[in-house]
C-alpha cells in the first residue's frame, strides 16, 4: 500500500500542471514552498559551505565573539574590500552564521556561535577544502576513485601498502586533525559507558591518545593501552608524558592489520575506527579485537552510524562520499555492525544512547565469559 501511495505520489510530482496547481491552491501551496527551498538548499549547499570556509578562515567567529562590529570595522580587519566584506557578511547572515545587529552591525548568528573556541570542528572545516577538490567530479568518483586524490593523500594509511613506515609529515597532519576534533565525541562515549568499573583499557587506533586521556580523567584507577602505528603511538607517548599519565599508559606502536593486538585488557575501544575499513578489513580487526580481551571482557564501537534517526543526510551522503574519496571504508547501520561483532565472536551486542547520535552512535558487545557464548558475569 505505501509503495502504491509513493508511486502515485511520484506520478503527480513530475507531472508540470500538478506542480503549477500545487502552487496555487492555498492547502499545497506552503508544502511546494518548503519543498521548493529544500530542493535549493541541496543546489546550493557547496556555496553555503563556502561561505563557512570563509568566515573561518578570516576568523569572523572569534572577531565577532567579544560583541558586534560594523561592516567598516570588520572589513578593516579582515582585510577584506567594503564589497567584498558586505556579501560574505549578508551571505554569512542568510545561512544563520551571523546576525545583523542594531547600528547596522553584525554579530554572531545561532550557527556561528558554537565555532567560537571550537579546534576541532574548525580544523574539520579547514581540512574539507581536500574533499571538495575531490568531489569536483563526483562521477569520476564514484566510477573508481583516484588512489592519489586529496584525501586518499590527507589520509595515508587508509590506501597504504605498508603503514608501518609513512613519513612523519602526514602522519602529524591527520593525527592533529584526529586529535583536535576528538574531544565532544569522547565526551559523549564516557558519559554514556562509565569505563571506571574497568582495570584496563586498550584504545585501537588511539592516535595521539584523546580519548585515553579523557577516560584517565573519568577512571583514576584505569589502566591505558594505546595501539596505532608506530609514528602515532610516540606522539601519544609524548602526550601521556605532558599529562603525567606515563606510570599508567603504555604505548603499542603497531599496524593493526598486520600485528597482534597487545593483550591484557578487559575493556577495548574502536572509536571513529572501523568505519573507515573495508568490511574484510573490519572482520580481521574485530577478530583480533576478540582474541585480546579475555573472557568477560567489553568492546565498545563508537562512530557516526547509517541510518541514524534525523541524521540520515550525515551517515550516508556525507561519509558515504567522504570514506569514497579517503579510499576506504564505508559508513554502516548499527544493525550491520553488530552482525559483524556476532561474527567475530562477541554476544549481548546492544546500542547505547549518546547525546548527539549525527556526531557519535555507541555499540556496547562482550566476549563471553564461557567457551558455550553464555556469560554467567
Amino acid at each position: 500500500m505505501l509503495d502504491w501511495w509513493r508511486g502515485w505520489r511520484d506520478r503527480r510530482l513530475v507531472d508540470p500542471g500538478f506542480r503549477s496547481w500545487a502552487e496555487r491552491f492555498p492547502l499545497t501551496r506552503p508544502i511546494a514552498r518548503r519543498r521548493a527551498a529544500q530542493l535549493f538548499d541541496v543546489v546550493a549547499g557547496f556555496v553555503y559551505s563556502q561561505v563557512l570556509a570563509a568566515c573561518v578562515r578570516l576568523g569572523l567567529f572569534e572577531l565577532l565573539a567579544d560583541g558586534p562590529l560594523s561592516l567598516e570595522c570588520i572589513a578593516a580587519r579582515v582585510t577584506l574590500p567594503h564589497d567584498g566584506a558586505r556579501r560574505l557578511l549578508d551571505a554569512a547572515v542568510a545561512v544563520r552564521l551571523l546576525e545583523r545587529r542594531a547600528g547596522e552591525r553584525y554579530g554572531l548568528g545561532p550557527l556561528g556561535a558554537p565555532l567560537v573556541d571550537n579546534p576541532g570542528l574548525v580544523a574539520m572545516i579547514e581540512h574539507h577544502a581536500a574533499l571538495y577538490r575531490d568531489l569536483a567530479d563526483p562521477l569520476a568518483l564514484l566510477r573508481g576513485g583516484r588512489a592519489d586524490g586529496a584525501l586518499a593523500q590527507y589520509w595515508p594509511y587508509a590506501t597504504a601498502a605498508e603503514r608501518r613506515g609513512l613519513d612523519a609529515a602526514p602522519l602529524a597532519r591527520y593525527s592533529g586533525l584526529m586529535s583536535a576534533s576528538l574531544p565532544l565525541v569522547a565526551e559523549q562515549v564516557l558519559d554514556a559507558y562509565p569505563v571506571a568499573r574497568h582495570r584496563c583499557l586498550l584504545d585501537i587506533g588511539g592516535g595521539e591518545g584523546g580519548f585515553l586521556c579523557a577516560a584517565a580523567r573519568r577512571a583514576p584507577g584505569l589502566r591505558l593501552m594505546l595501539a596505532d602505528l608506530p609514528g602515532v603511538a610516540a606522539r601519544a607517548a609524548e602526550r601521556f608524558a605532558r599529562e603525567g599519565l606515563s606510570s599508567r599508559a603504555e604505548v603499542f606502536g603497531l599496524d593493526f592489520h598486520a600485528d597482534a593486538l597487545p593483550r591484557g585488557a578487559d575493556l577495548v575501544s574502536l572509536v571513529r575506527v572501523v568505519h573507515d575499513h573495508d568490511d574484510a578489513q573490519v572482520r580481521a580487526l574485530l577478530r583480533a579485537a576478540h582474541a585480546a580481551l579475555g573472557p568477560g571482557g567489553t568492546l565498545l564501537l563508537a562512530e557516526p552510524m547509517a541510518g541514524t534517526g534525523g541524521a540520515q543526510a550525515v551517515g550516508d551522503a556525507y561519509f558515504g562520499l567522504y570514506l569514497l574519496a579517503m579510499g576506504s571504508g564505508r559508513p554502516r547501520r548499527a544493525d550491520e555492525l553488530a552482525t559483524l561483532l556476532r561474527a567475530a565472536g562477541f554476544a549481548a551486542v546492544r546500542r547505547l544512547p549518546t547525546r548527539m547520535p549525527l556526531q557519535c552512535g555507541l555499540l556496547i558487545a562482550r566476549r563471553p565469559a564461557h567457551p558455550s557464548g553464555v556469560n554467567n558475569a
